[in-house]
């Protein structure tokens, strides 16, 4: 008799465990909530000492902020999104560049995209704006990950400040490695160098001439025009924002194509830069 009610006690226990209260049918387990799933976009903004385009020192200090969004559900993902600078020093220099762009797959192991870029120079009196395209390869290999871009200019002829060639080309190679230093904190380096055939020739939409011909004349500009060298921190804040200051070393030795490039910010040799942005993901 004992034993009887021992299990009968044991089983309305058993029972009150699985089934919550008693009249209350089982209340199941919440599912977790997804805090970091992204729909696509990102936010960013940063602050730059030293503006520095294809190897070109267009403005010193400036802050700028990146607007982006992918849509992933097309037959190719296309990313569409906009770029604003404000040149701190000097005063009157700024830059607005839309883009969209498409990952057109992986071949061989190399990633693609193509994608085209409009330049706007709104307080720039006379600059106007102009388009270029570009082609995008890169791949991860196990030591170095390795990305190559070649872009062309849809410049037109002018005449106003200098003579233009009309469109032009820049090619740009570069190698970078990442350093795992803790679970939210990478070093990456990277270092690379830029060609031009006739990008830097053409006196519209701030494209600059070079004058590195006999007596000081115009040339197309072809060849080897800087290299540079890179190394970023990016800071893991959370799933969503990431930190990431920087230093930057741009190098034009003499004789390479964007040398004798002057412009409003000063020369373009020997520019040691840095910064900082903060990216955050929705």
């Amino acid at each position: 008799m004992k034993k009887a009610i021992l299990v009968a006690i044991i089983g309305a226990m058993t029972l009150g465990v699985n089934a919550g209260d008693w009249g209350k049918a089982p209340v199941p387990a919440k599912a977790p909530i997804e805090e970091c799933v992204d729909i696509g976009g990102s936010i960013s903004a940063g602050y730059m000492t030293d503006y520095v385009f294809y190897g070109v020192r267009f403005a010193r200090d400036s802050v700028w902020t990146d607007v982006n969004y992918t849509f992933d559900n097309l037959i190719v993902p296309i990313n569409v999104g906009a770029w604003y600078l404000n040149g701190i020093t000097p005063a009157g220099v700024d830059e607005l560049d839309l883009y969209v762009s498409a990952e057109l797959g992986t071949y061989y192991g190399f990633d693609v995209s193509l994608g085209y870029t409009h330049y706007f120079f709104p307080e720039v009196a006379g600059l106007g704006s102009y388009g270029e395209i570009g082609l995008d390869i890169s791949r991860s290999f196990s030591i170095v990950d390795f990305a190559w871009e070649t872009n062309y200019a849809f410049t037109e002829r002018n005449t106003v400040p200098v003579a233009s060639t009309g469109g032009g080309w820049y090619h740009q190679a570069s190698l970078s490695k990442t350093f795992g230093i803790t679970d939210a904190v990478s070093l990456v380096i990277t270092g690379g160098a830029g060609w031009t055939n006739g990008y830097w020739n053409s006196g519209y939409a701030g494209l600059v001439g070079v004058a590195n011909g006999p007596g000081g004349t115009l040339t197309r500009g072809n060849g080897f025009s800087h290299y540079f060298v890179t190394a970023e921190l990016p800071i893991e804040l959370n799933c969503r924002a990431t930190l990431t200051p920087y230093i930057s070393y741009n190098g034009t030795p003499t004789g390479s194509v964007v040398n004798n490039i002057s412009t409003v910010a000063g020369g373009s040799s020997d520019v040691l830069s840095g910064g900082v942005s903060l990216s955050v993901s929705f």
